[in-house]
Order: structure tokens, then sequence, then C-alpha cells
């Protein structure tokens, strides 16, 4: 929510009630384009003349998945097995105009390279930021940031959940300028 503050449009918030499983076979990218635009869709009903946002997020090692840990043993996993690695992060974005039936779907790729992380480090950073609930059992907008050697992508929203780059260019194409004279 805070991101899309940033851009200074109005806006509601709603939270689908999606399965969000993994089809077999699926890739990450073709998963995350697939539940955002279902995201989006969701809402149309109860706003049938408007600009609809869906993202989702997924952290891969290898094309292994990792979600969110739910509980401190399972994220102490995810950040063990991050270490000194890179962890590629799909952000799946839609912007659906339900008026038109006109939906825009994009994939933002992000990576991030991992420090060495010892066990102290993994206990210290999961006792301070409790990233329980986050994808790759991490907060990068927090302290998760002493976490990583080096970040690459386009958009560093996209590796918070919301590429708000690419954001702004489907506004531009459904005639919803952010930046208006």
């Amino acid at each position: 929510m805070a991101l899309l503050e940033r851009l200074g449009l109005p806006f509601e918030t709603f939270a689908p009630n999606l399965d969000e499983s993994r089809l077999p076979g699926e890739s990450p990218r073709s998963l995350v384009l697939r539940l955002a635009e279902a995201k989006a869709r969701s809402a149309a009903e109860r706003h049938p003349e408007a600009l609809i946002i869906g993202s989702d997020q997924v952290a891969c090692i290898d094309d292994q998945v990792l979600g969110k840990p739910g509980d401190r043993e399972h994220a102490r996993e995810q950040l063990r097995q991050a270490s000194g690695r890179r962890v590629d992060f799909h952000t799946g974005l839609c912007l659906y105009d339900s008026g038109r039936d006109w939906a825009q779907v994009d994939c933002i790729p992000f990576e991030v390279r991992f420090r060495r992380l010892s066990p102290a480090q993994i206990d210290a950073y999961i006792e301070r930021e409790r990233p329980f609930a986050c994808a790759g059992g991490f907060k990068s907008e927090g302290l998760g940031i002493a976490l990583f050697e080096r970040l690459r992508g386009d958009d560093p929203n996209a590796l918070v959940g919301l590429p708000l780059i690419r954001l702004v260019s489907m506004l531009e194409a459904a005639g919803r300028p952010v930046l208006r004279a």
C-alpha cells in the first residue's frame, strides 16, 4: 500500500480469496502471471468500471519456489539455503480495465545475491525482523538489506512486490498517466 501511495493516485485495497498453488509443471514466471491476473479480475465484480491492479511474487533458487516461511525454523532453513547464492524474484503485475475487459500483464524479474551468512547472523536477523510472512524469509525494505551482496533489476520496487516503473507505463497505456500536465 505504501508503494502505491507514492504515485499519488486514489485507490482502495482488496484481498482476493484465491488458491495460489503452483500447477504441475508451471514455471515461476507463468505462476505469477496467472495469479496477478486472477487477483485483478477477482475484484471486477465489485468494481465494474475500474482500473484494477493485481500482483504476485515468488522467490526461487534454481527454479525451486521459496514460499513464506511461516515460522522461525522454516525462515532459518530458507536463509541458510540462500546464503552465498543467487535468489531470483519473479513479480507478476496486471493492470485490468474492468470496463473494457482489457488486461496488461507482465513479469518483472529481480536478482538478489546473498552474502555468506553464519547461523548466528541468520538467527540475529530472524530475531530482529521476524520475516515469517515474507517470500524467501526476509524483508528487503528493512534489515534484510544487510543480508545482500548485490541487487540487480530494472525496478527496485519489484523486490518489495509492486514494480512501480512498469505500473506507470501500464497506467499510461490505459489512458491514466501519473504525471499529468
